[in-house]
């Protein structure tokens, strides 16, 4: 019984399924059909574009006609239209057999432009947007340009500044894009704190970095608003003051910027660990290339055992070791220094290493940033070009070059790697400032009163790197003016070609009775002996000299001599060394220069003049910024079977002996008070210079002390004659003598104040002399400066 209802059972089961499936509707797919079939379409329709071609918006798509495609394929499509940046909107439905694509298209840009802005031109926020007329218009980019106007206020210390972008639509769907911006305060620097310095003072180190606080003076610069990248660079400039000063171990611990954004201001923070001073232990030079002798390269070596360890020194050391190797035909020749501490005795002893290195080649030198500068200028700063073999050391070298050439505000050099294993690409980033200067003197002395002078002078000429300066100077009885050129690469090589042309006028006074009127030039090539230390300076110079007076009853004969014109021609050469750290603000090294000159190429004159020029910097007290300067020279003259007038013998200038005018010592007429000049001069000074304490740094007031020592003496015996004898030389003087023509020195003293201003330095001395002669001329006051343009 229970199987016959079990079959039934099943029976009817079958019969119910076998009846209801031929109702089921034809839209459900039967089990097991592929969904990808039913996903096919014949062919795409695109709606809604005016610009676009439709061609375009189907190359985007990853679904193609009598494909089969799913879900992520419309995914995929979809991304990659908004990805162009075309469309504002996008749609994808099926229709039919057919997939239509709706589209918005964005809107065209017709013009970009800024309302608000002072501080900052439409031309640099133009170059920081990314959207352009004639492109189309997307919100990412829109706030991309506001993040990045906002980052320009910044950068120029501005961190109130606000920009709100309009959108003005017109017609043919192109819109106008406006951004206003509310540039708001200036954000200065209240105060910069150094923690854990000990061996320097906080103002010595506010002088060693470019930020600098808020003042008196913030109307006038913008070094005292924050820049974070000026920040980056004040840390490494900390960073190579103390490596340079002996303090290898010294770090940063941190440097931190404190927005205080109710008052606009930062605080900054520099945390140093200074760590101990070092002297260099032993040093030696050791090869493996064979055919260098390492005692040779001893000599070339800056790191002297017993001095105070510099990591400048070791620079330059790594220099002339790799230029000497490479002078030897070792192209891949690779100095390695290796320094070996002893912290009890604070020593450091290096061993420098010389082998062949890495055959890698330079592939590209690429050069960014420079608007003004043309690119070749840049480039011949590099000891390398492209597909020489590559050297760290000259790349390092080349920048420092850069930096000295005071045409940029930064330079960064980077590398990157080639198209091949050995090959580098170089990059060369740097970032212009300006290179013009207009200069000013102003002075008095007690025989031509008020002296001024006015100079415009331009270092990078045209973006060429080429020097240029005019000079105009006007007194109460002096003009003069000047032009010179110079070409620092001539014919490609590192060769300086100079010209130089004037014209001065001196005219009669009180002290002076007669008009001394001088034109000439010169030309003039410099040449490196090695590297950039010491250098020869070819000249020749030809000048058409006239003395003259309306009334001669009051000249002295010795200048009765000299009356009329005279035409000196001549050639030159000066030496010259240089180790100074700076040459702007020179804190560290030695300047030398010994020269002659040989008057008789022609012209009226025949002598030959020997003249010599040193001085030494040293910081005295390095934690207050205390400068030491020693300066001495000398020189001497004679005639070459002819004898010397009066203007070619040395006359002294106010720079050899503060506290006198110039001519204002030496031989002199007794009767007329016309100064002869002298054979010999020899003078010497000793100076320091500090800032002036108890004043903000900020101001930038720096005081000095000074002593000064000269002489001028031996006028030609000729000369000496004339004026003794009253006659022989066409004057009308009787006769008469001559004072102060033996070796008597004089001495001064006084004070100066330099002020570090925003138009450049100014300075001011105040001299007394302390020993003098009969007969010589005093200024007591004297003051000059210059500004940058």
């Amino acid at each position: 019984m229970q199987r016959l209802q079990n079959t039934t059972r099943t029976i009817l089961v079958a019969a119910m399924m076998c009846g209801v499936a031929p109702i089921l509707p034809h839209s459900v797919p039967v089990i097991g059909t592929s969904e990808a079939e039913a996903a096919v379409i014949s062919r795409v329709v695109v709606r809604g574009n005016t610009r676009i071609e439709p061609a375009t918006v189907e190359s985007y798509l990853t679904i193609r006609p009598g494909r089969p495609y799913g879900a992520a394929d419309i995914d995929e499509s979809l991304k990659a239209l908004f990805a162009t940046g075309l469309f504002e909107d996008v749609s994808i439905n099926r229709q039919g057999n057919a997939l239509v694509v709706s589209v918005v298209e964005n809107p065209m840009v017709s013009r970009v432009s800024f309302e608000g802005n002072k501080r900052i031109s439409d031309e640099t926020l133009k170059g920081a947007v990314r959207t352009q007329e004639r492109s189309m218009l997307t919100r990412a980019k829109v706030q991309s340009d506001v993040q990045n106007i906002l980052e320009a206020y910044r950068r120029s210390g501005r961190y109130r500044a606000t920009v709100e972008p309009k959108i003005i639509s017109r017609d043919s769907n192109r819109v106008d894009l406006v951004f206003e911006i509310n540039e708001g305060e200036r954000t200065g620097v209240e105060r910069i704190t150094f923690i854990g310095n000990t061996k320097f003072s906080d103002g010595r180190l506010k002088d060693v970095i470019r930020t600098r606080q808020s003042g008196l003076l913030s109307f006038l610069r913008t070094t005292d608003s924050f820049d974070p990248d000026r920040l980056d660079a004040d840390q490494e400039l900390i960073r190579q003051f103390y490596y340079r000063h002996g303090y290898a171990d010294f770090r940063i611990i941190s440097a931190v910027a404190d927005l205080d954004r109710e008052e606009n201001v930062f605080y900054v923070t520099f945390t140093i660990e200074e760590g101990e001073q070092y002297t260099y232990g032993d040093v030696d030079v050791q090869t493996s290339l064979a055919s260098v002798d390492p005692e040779e390269l001893r000599r070339k070596l800056r790191t002297d055992p017993g001095d105070t360890y510099s990591s400048l020194e070791v620079e330059k050391s790594l220099e002339a070791l790799t230029l000497d190797a490479s002078r030897q035909g070792y192209a891949f020749a690779q100095v390695r220094p290796r320094a070996t501490r002893d912290y009890e005795n604070r020593t450091i002893s290096l061993t420098y290493f010389i082998e062949e290195g890495p055959r890698v080649y330079v592939e590209r030198i690429n050069i960014r940033g420079n608007d003004r500068t043309r690119e070749y200028v840049i480039r011949r700063e590099f000891d390398l070009a492209e597909g020489d073999a590559f050297n760290r050391v000259l790349i390092d070298k080349a920048e420092r070059r850069l930096k000295d050439l005071q045409f940029f505000k930064n330079v960064r050099i980077t590398t990157a790697r080639g198209s091949a294993p050995d090959r580098i690409i170089i990059n060369v980033d740097v970032e212009e400032q300006p290179t013009g200067e207009v200069g000013f003197g102003v002075g008095y002395s007690t025989s031509d009163g008020v002296i001024g002078d006015v100079t415009i002078s331009e270092r990078n000429f045209l973006g060429r790197g080429q020097f240029v300066r005019a000079k105009l100077g006007v007194g109460s009885s002096t003009q003069s003016y000047e032009f010179a050129f110079t070409e620092p690469y001539f014919l490609g090589r590192r060769v300086a070609l100079s010209l130089d042309v004037y014209r001065r006028v001196y005219g009669e006074t009180d002290f002076r009775d007669y008009e001394l009127d001088t034109t000439g030039g010169s030309i003039g090539l410099g040449l490196p002996l090695r590297d950039d230390e010491l250098r020869l300076n070819l000249v020749y110079r030809i000048f058409d000299q006239e003395v003259s007076r309306k009334n001669t009853n009051t000249l002295s004969n010795a200048l009765t001599s000299s009356y009329g014109r005279n035409i000196t021609s001549s050639i030159g050469y000066t030496l010259v060394y240089d180790t100074r750290d700076s040459r702007l603000d020179p804190r560290d090294g030695f300047y030398a220069t010994f020269g002659q000159e040989l008057a008789g190429l022609g012209g009226d004159s025949r002598y030959l003049s020997t003249t010599v020029d040193a001085r030494a910097y040293k910081e005295l007290l390095p934690e207050w910024g205390v400068v030491g300067v020693l300066r001495a020279g000398g020189g001497n003259i004679f005639g070459l079977g002819k004898d010397l007038r009066v203007t070619d013998q040395f006359q002294h200038r106010d720079s050899w002996l503060r506290g006198f005018e110039p001519q204002g010592i030496g031989p002199r007429d007794a009767t007329t008070g016309d100064s002869l000049g002298g054979r010999w001069y020899v003078h010497a000074n000793a100076e320091a210079e500090f800032p002036i304490f108890g004043l903000p740094r900020e101001l930038g007031l720096f005081g000095a002390v000074f002593t000064d020592f000269g002489a001028v003496w031996d006028a030609d015996p000729a000369l000496i004659n004339c004026v003794e004898t009253g006659g022989g030389c066409g004057g009308n003087q009787p006769a008469g003598s001559v004072l102060s023509n033996g070796f008597s020195p004089r001495v001064s003293a006084g004070f100066g104040v330099k002020w570090v201003s925003p138009f450049g330095p100014i300075r001011a001395d105040f001299a007394w002399p302390l020993v003098k002669e009969t007969g010589d001329r005093t200024q007591f006051f004297r003051i000059g400066g210059g500004t940058r343009f």
